[in-house]
């Protein structure tokens, strides 16, 4: 996929969502870092429900470190892994209270070293709390970069280092909500809406969905043969 392509693909996204942001619910950084931890292998309105009893009893680091992984396990027990979730997002709470003053850190290093802590979630933490142009990759990310051909890579890491490689300076701070909306909403797992794209004609995919009713046609070898 040739530069021109891409910025048409990404002017198209920015016009149809000039302004947007996670569907995570969070009032602060810290907030927004538990909710992203909570979110791994969860979708963001299982999170949303749980966030919804929790942040009332405990919204700051210091109130989450004394809840403890006891205390914190009622409120998100309808979460997957959320035992593992509530020891990591205590034990971050109290690193974050004692190293670094009750804020959450601002740099890649920091937050890669509190538990519950990987790249992604930092990505995704430094673009939406802290205003800064990382790109993070999830698994609906990886599925469209891969599928329209704009950064496509053998895994997550790659087609970050793509994405950030390929894709112009301006659209950098916004392109990982682009995408990850796209992919949750329209370029689906199992099945794309093709029909319903705004990128469709740009697109590299070669087996694009048909609108209902429509002839299923499928993209020929040189030989001639279906794809």
């Amino acid at each position: 996929m040739n530069a021109e392509k891409r910025r048409s693909i990404f002017e198209r996204l920015r016009a149809a969502n000039p302004r947007p942001t996670t569907e995570l619910e969070y009032r602060s950084p810290f907030e927004l870092l538990v909710a992203v931890i909570l979110s791994a292998q969860a979708t963001d309105r299982s999170v949303n429900q749980a966030t919804a009893r929790l942040f009332p009893v405990a919204r700051t680091p210091q109130a989450v470190a004394r809840l403890g992984a006891e205390g914190l396990a009622p409120y998100i027990r309808s979460i997957g892994l959320w035992s593992a979730k509530a020891k990591n997002i205590a034990e971050m709470a109290r690193i974050v209270v004692e190293r670094h003053g009750g804020e959450v850190p601002r740099s890649r290093e920091e937050l890669e070293a509190l538990p519950g802590v990987g790249r992604k979630t930092a990505n995704v933490v430094l673009n939406t709390a802290f205003g800064q142009p990382t790109i993070a990759v999830d698994t609906h990310i990886f599925r469209v970069a891969n599928r329209t051909g704009i950064a496509p890579g053998k895994d997550v890491r790659e087609v970050e280092d793509r994405l950030v490689r390929v894709t112009a300076a301006e659209f950098h701070r916004d392109a990982h909500h682009w995408l990850i909306l796209h992919g949750r909403y329209v370029c689906k797992a199992r099945k794309p809406d093709c029909p319903r794209c705004p990128i469709a004609d740009l697109c590299e995919y070669r087996h694009k969905t048909p609108a209902a009713g429509a002839p299923v046609t499928r993209a020929r070898t040189a030989r001639g043969r279906p794809a």
